[in-house]
């Protein structure tokens, strides 16, 4: 279970964020470190985004708390006082599988190369991370956002699942089926069911789905 972590605001900040390692519409991800002499770095999401209500943050820190696997990232605390909200991750030392290229030669973006057989060892890693969610973990976790930005690499190339902002949980176990109300997930990595009951109810093969847009 991940621990509260609290943040001064003032010159003498516990983590210094000077590093951006990435931002959505959530917010921004910032490379620290815990205080205290610690040189393991972590990776601290700031949200900082108004519109929001604060259910995603208290949502994805409900539900990866709840993981814990290989291929999950690891979530080491969080950051909940007043209107400041932050989660604090395992740093991921080669960022996100968007930032790769897989030997297309139509990409005319400049991304690092990886190996086909490195490719392979990172699809069976995130495999058995969606595999995890949808069978391993005590309570079922539906994840509705796979995608490559959300696809973290360590220093050895294997991939953890990030972002549990829009993941939801299995009510019943007996059930695969999932509620939901109105799309959620990134456009081109949401399965059809989402739109359309004729393709049937939104259930956990969403994520198997949007896995499959991934490759």
């Amino acid at each position: 279970m991940a621990s509260e972590v609290y943040f001064r605001t003032t010159e003498t900040d516990y983590m210094s964020f000077s590093v951006k390692l990435g931002e959505g519409g959530y917010g921004a991800v910032y490379r620290g470190q815990f205080p205290g002499g610690s040189n393991v770095p972590v990776a601290v999401k700031l949200l900082t985004n108004k519109k929001g209500t604060g259910e995603d943050f208290e949502n994805e820190v409900t539900i990866i708390s709840r993981a814990s696997h290989c291929n999950i990232i690891s979530l080491l605390g969080y950051c909940l006082e007043g209107s400041h909200r932050a989660l604090v991750y395992e740093y991921m030392q080669n960022g996100s599988l968007d930032l790769y290229k897989f030997g297309s030669i139509f990409d005319s973006i400049e991304r690092k190369q990886l190996q086909w057989h490195k490719l392979y060892e990172i699809i069976v890693g995130v495999a058995r991370g969606i595999d995890y969610l949808c069978t391993g973990c005590r309570t079922k976790i539906v994840h509705f956002d796979i995608k490559p930005q959300n696809i973290l690499l360590d220093h050895n190339l294997r991939p953890k699942i990030s972002d549990f902002r829009l993941a939801k949980l299995r009510k019943k176990e007996k059930k695969r089926e999932v509620g939901i109300s109105g799309a959620r997930g990134t456009y081109g990595y949401i399965a059809p069911e989402v739109f359309s009951a004729s393709y049937g109810r939104p259930s956990s093969k969403l994520d198997i789905y949007s896995f499959d847009m991934v490759g």
